[in-house]
């Protein structure tokens, strides 16, 4: 396993903490997907016992991010193309509902949110940019007055966080997401439902139909060096 892992501080209970230290490298793509992972290298590179890594590894594979590998051990989970289009099909309806209460709420999107994903993109940070993103539909989800959609909605941010950043590659798709953005915020201010769902729905679809066609393209290349 390339990756390499900081040691835990000493304390009592380390399966959380070990369980965010390898979710995190999994989304960020430190760890990629189908490679291996074993509990001895984990505990050894965190200086932790095997017992706190085990349980980590069984609440990740629950999650769906680590799987059981051929023969022994468990793998990154990999990213099936089909998988995550239904995952982004959740997602719109999840969005697109919130994005209604929204404007019937002539709820306000807190500027600050925009500029801030603006500079993001400048800064060419992927996580930064990722982090924005996430934060503005979460402002959503909270202007739409419904607990629930971001209940929902925040089980499956883990997994969009691994593909997300494929969505952000490209400087110009970057730039187009948060005009979309801002047309979004701007048509949920004004009370315009039409426009805000509209905008949504075309929104979710684009980052859909980008996305599944990236990760698609990836595997038929890495068939091909196979």
């Amino acid at each position: 396993m390339r990756l390499q892992l900081d040691s835990l501080p000493t304390r009592s209970d380390f399966v959380e903490t070990v369980y965010n230290v390898l979710a995190h490298a999994i989304t960020d793509g430190s760890l990629a997907p189908g490679e291996r992972i074993t509990q001895e290298e984990i505990a050894e590179q965190l200086h932790v016992s095997r017992s706190p890594v085990l349980q980590a590894l069984r609440l990740l594979k629950k999650d769906g991010l680590i799987e059981d590998a051929p023969g022994r051990g468990v793998q990154v989970a990999p990213l099936d193309p089909e998988w995550v289009g239904r995952l982004y099909e959740v997602r719109g309806a999840l969005d697109s509902l919130a994005a209604r209460l929204a404007a019937q709420a002539h709820a306000t999107i807190d500027p600050a949110l925009i500029e801030q994903g603006r500079l993001s993109t400048r800064s060419g940070d992927l996580k930064r940019i990722v982090d924005a993103d996430i934060a503005f539909h979460n402002a959503i989800y909270a202007a739409s007055g419904n607990p629930l959609i971001a209940e929902n909605a925040n089980r499956y941010w883990v997994h969009l966080r691994r593909v997300m950043g494929a969505v952000h590659q490209s400087s110009d798709k970057r730039t187009a997401i948060w005009d979309e953005h801002q047309e979004i915020a701007d048509a949920i201010g004004r009370g315009d439902v039409e426009r805000a769902v509209k905008m949504t729905e075309q929104h979710m679809t684009s980052a859909k139909v980008n996305l599944v066609r990236q990760l698609r393209d990836k595997l038929a290349q890495d068939l091909a060096v196979a």
